[in-house]
């Protein structure tokens, strides 16, 4: 008599193993961090069933094939690629190359940028831009809340739209929600075209929950840009009451490369509603405006090379006498500490300033748990007093920064959609470094003395929060 039971185990056994040998194999051929392959060829071999599951449920990065799959095709971007390295002095030239490789953008001449601090300096210039404008205003930030500024951006957005300026105003779905009153609804009922960037209905669009639009961006009459961290909220004037005050700094930029910023704006909007802009009142034609030189990097889950990560691994590595990171969130991946401590211990000076009060108490608290390894190798971590600072700037030697909405956190260099532009610009560094200089004098220096003599019950609350970065 034939024994079936015995068939069926031995054919399930072998399912289970083959399983296991495509996971393992999968793992092997696929994921970048040697350790996470081990750890999961390991937990395959010893859990066959379990370990595979466990793999194709957590480990395999669907994050990035979502982001692909809702996006296949971007505009079209760029004519030409151009050498940027034939633009810079010979000392930034391979700086230059890696933003060529990295960016979808060229290094373009000819633009002025100017940094604008709290919202006491970008607001009114923002709202005089809108005021002012002529064709179009473009709008694209991950928070417009309903409140006193936010009123004001309305009226003037309605006000643009009322004389017959193409008004385009997009909110990040997620970013939409901290404002208990919709913009965009009341945008849409004064006749503001406006858009929610993949606009959460749980429980159908939980898969792309993460996938958030933390770009900010305005560009009006295709010729004025502004970007840099900034939501659209009354808390950023300083004016607002503790603890809702923050401190910020945004930048307008003049020139050639505003066109990139409107690309991305265009690529954005045609994502979320099928329009496609065009014609000179997106895209005029646009002369020089001042002497720096400036290019948009684009990053994302749907980008290829991590190259926000990248170019700033690569600016570290070219520092020679200081380093300037100042960001809310700092969780940088074993890479950036590494290249971190590496420019620290060639005697380059590296200043870190962080909130000394953080509006996320796990990010807070999983920071805490790195510090020790920066401080050990001469780094320098500095605390700035409340309000809450949510700047964000990479400056290099006084001369290149990296500007925009990302954070060094995994959030922003893996998850978000996200805009940043690095300049070379002597005159704008020496002017961010004086900045950098005051709020150095206002801050508390983190000591490795201090960072050791947390208690145990601290140290244990920080590591514990550390293995949450993936999802902070």
């Amino acid at each position: 008599m034939f024994d079936w039971q015995a068939l069926a185990a031995s054919a399930t056994a072998l399912g289970v193993l083959g399983l296991a040998v495509y996971s393992a194999g999968h793992a092997v051929i696929y994921k970048r961090d040697t350790r996470a392959v081990i750890a999961w060829v390991g937990l395959i071999m010893l859990l066959p069933l379990l370990g595979s599951v466990l793999y194709w449920l957590l480990g395999v990065n669907r994050i990035a094939r979502q982001a692909r799959a809702l996006r296949p095709d971007v505009l079209h971007r760029e004519s030409a690629p151009v050498n940027g390295a034939v633009q810079v002095a010979e000392r930034w030239q391979r700086l230059a190359r890696a933003g060529d490789a990295l960016s979808p953008f060229n290094l373009l001449a000819g633009n002025h940028v100017q940094a604008l601090i709290n919202g006491e300096q970008a607001y009114p210039a923002m709202l005089k831009a809108i005021e002012e404008a002529r064709a179009s205003v473009c709008l694209s930030t991950y928070i417009f809340d309903h409140d006193p500024a936010g009123r004001e951006f309305i009226d003037a957005l309605v006000a643009a739209a009322s004389r017959g300026v193409a008004v385009r105003v997009l909110v990040d779905g997620v970013g939409a929600r901290y404002s208990r009153r919709s913009v965009v609804r009341e945008l849409r009922s004064r006749g503001v075209p406006a858009q929610l960037f993949l606009p959460m209905h749980l429980p159908r669009s939980l898969a792309v929950f993460n996938l958030r639009n933390h770009r900010k961006l305005l560009i009006v009459d295709g010729a004025i840009g502004f970007t840099g961290g900034m939501n659209i909220r009354e808390g950023h004037r300083r004016r607002a009451p503790y603890p809702y005050a923050i401190q910020d700094i945004q930048f307008q930029l003049r020139g050639p490369v505003v066109v990139q910023m409107q690309t991305i704006f265009n690529e954005d909007w045609h994502f979320t509603c099928g329009e496609h802009l065009f014609g000179e009142a997106f895209f005029p034609p646009l002369e020089p405006a001042g002497q720096a030189l400036v290019r948009g990097v684009v990053d994302g889950p749907d980008e290829h090379r991590d190259p926000l990560r990248q170019l700033m691994h690569t600016a570290l590595a070219e520092a020679r006498e200081q380093v300037v990171v100042i960001t809310p969130y700092f969780l940088p991946d074993d890479v950036l500490m590494s290249a971190l401590n590496a420019a620290a211990l060639r005697g380059v000076r590296v200043d870190i300033l962080l909130p000394a009060r953080n509006n996320h108490v796990l990010v807070h608290w999983a920071s805490q748990a790195l510090h020790w390894q920066l401080l050990e190798r001469g780094c320098h971590i500095w605390f700035t007093p409340p309000p809450f600072d949510h700047s964000k700037l990479l400056l290099v030697d006084d001369h290149w920064l990296l500007m925009g909405s990302a954070n060094w956190d995994p959030r922003s260099l893996r998850l978000n959609f996200e805009f940043d532009m690095e300049c070379y610009d002597e005159v704008l560094g020496q002017q961010l470094a004086a900045w950098v200089d005051e709020r150095l004098a206002e801050a508390r220096p983190l000591t490795l003395q201090e960072a050791d003599q947390r208690s145990l019950p601290i140290r244990l609350r920080d590591g514990t929060a550390r293995l949450l970065t993936p999802y902070l």
